[in-house]
């Protein structure tokens, strides 16, 4: 895993997160990851609207920055898992207080009258 060396130029943790997960997918996908291994077509069927090439795009930049590992496995045809790293793992408490803000907000955006 090459970590990304200009990632320690942002002095900020805010802004180290904010770089690591920007994507429109990286927390959707992190997410799907969090119970189980899945295969490149697994995450393709779990997540219906995103392009092949976005998501294979998003896979490597969160296995670059060590949220997700990719394991490849030599056999005919060729099978490859992706899971949760350490750090990917870790990540997820962040997520989950992002679930409840957003369940929080949600609930506040009705009671708002919103037409």
């Amino acid at each position: 895993m090459q970590l990304r060396k200009e990632l320690l130029e942002i002095k900020c943790p805010v802004g180290i997160t904010q770089n690591v997960i920007a994507g429109k997918w990286k927390l959707v996908i992190i997410w799907t990851l969090k119970d189980e291994v899945m295969r490149f077509n697994e995450l393709l069927r779990a997540l219906p609207t995103i392009r092949q090439g976005y998501l294979t795009l998003q896979l490597r930049e969160l296995e670059q920055d060590g949220l997700v590992h990719r394991e490849v496995y030599r056999e005919v045809p060729p099978k490859v898992e992706y899971s949760l790293t350490d750090m990917g793992i870790k990540f997820l408490t962040v997520i989950d207080k992002m679930f409840e803000w957003g369940t929080e907000y949600l609930e506040f955006m009705k009671s708002q009258d919103i037409k």
